[in-house]
């Protein structure tokens, strides 16, 4: 079949090297428009469009897909669009475009984790099994039919990121899988169980603070869920503190919440019902470290009590 892909991050990348490596046919790519950096307001290119830079592939990129683009993609005379994280809501108008409309390649194991952080949101809630989905796209988001699923078993350390790269490999394959059905007219499209549906939020860079009133399990879990980003921290006398990796102590913790209860080579701190001890940390411009390298340079007080703070939102 002939394929027109929409994506932006490099969630996608795995899924447009299997399509590459297929029976069918990537005519075009669709991007999200580059940004500029703050920094040194240089223009940022998504890995998507790096993609079809470096495999030569036809590249559009519009600020608004439903007013721009509907006529130029359906020159194209695809017979299927993917989408993976591309980043703009699809009109009917798009979704009608393609002989066999629109797939997306989804983060979660729907009907649960509909929206935008489904892998952050099976991590904060301490989920044993995380999978993609290959659904038809409606104009509801993430609602339409499913076409296929599959899962991956977590061992219970894996963080945002890793699990980001397991569910884009894993994404890509059953990609080709469904792509390779429809074409054969085997697919089958099962129909979501709206009743059961759960919904994820946009995840902000202040929901990372780490609150000590909450149990050592969920504390793991935000540190599992915001690495990379947004990354979970405190604030010490000194800095805000990122927290990469930790783990729940069990034994002689007592004291008050929030309360350092070693800081010497270890930082241990006193959770709602047991403690976490750092392992590794990054401090303000600087580079990520064990805690026995940062305390070295930067100690905290031993019975130090960390609180939570009020951020604008």
């Amino acid at each position: 079949m002939k394929i027109i892909f929409l994506g932006t991050p490099d969630f996608g990348i795995p899924a447009l090297k299997n399509i590459l490596n297929s029976k069918h046919e990537l005519v075009a790519i669709v991007s999200q428009p580059d940004k500029i950096n703050a920094r040194n307001n240089k223009v940022i290119f998504s890995p998507v469009k790096q993609f079809a830079i470096d495999n030569d592939i036809l590249l559009y990129q519009f600020e608004n897909i439903s007013k721009e683009g509907i006529e130029l993609l359906a020159s194209l005379n695809a017979d299927i669009m993917v989408t993976a994280a591309y980043g703009q809501i699809l009109s009917k108008k798009v979704l009608d475009i393609c002989p066999h409309g629109v797939i997306n390649i989804h983060a979660s194991i729907l009907p649960n984790y509909r929206g935008s952080s489904p892998i952050q949101q099976a991590l904060l809630n301490g989920d044993e099994e995380i999978g993609v989905t290959i659904m038809k796209t409606e104009l509801e988001v993430d609602s339409g039919d499913i076409i296929k699923i599959m899962k991956y078993r977590l061992n219970g350390h894996e963080n945002a990121g890793e699990c980001f790269d397991i569910l884009s490999n894993l994404g890509g394959v059953a990609l080709v899988e469904a792509l390779d059905e429809i074409e054969a007219g085997k697919a089958v499209f099962t129909k979501q169980d709206h009743s059961k549906a759960t919904f994820t939020k946009k995840i902000k860079k202040q929901d990372g603070q780490i609150n000590f009133n909450d149990t050592a399990k969920n504390i793991i879990n935000k540190i599992r869920a915001f690495s990379p980003w947004p990354s979970a921290y405190i604030f010490t006398s000194r800095e805000r503190l990122i927290i990469h990796k930790a783990s729940i102590v069990k034994n002689n913790v007592w004291g008050e919440i929030g309360e350092v209860l070693e800081s010497q080579n270890a930082l241990i701190i006193k959770c709602k019902d047991f403690a976490i001890s750092i392992d590794e940390v990054q401090g303000e411009g600087a580079k990520r470290m064990d805690i026995a390298s940062y305390l070295r340079g930067k100690a905290i007080e031993k019975g130090l009590v960390i609180t939570y703070v009020s951020e604008n939102k």
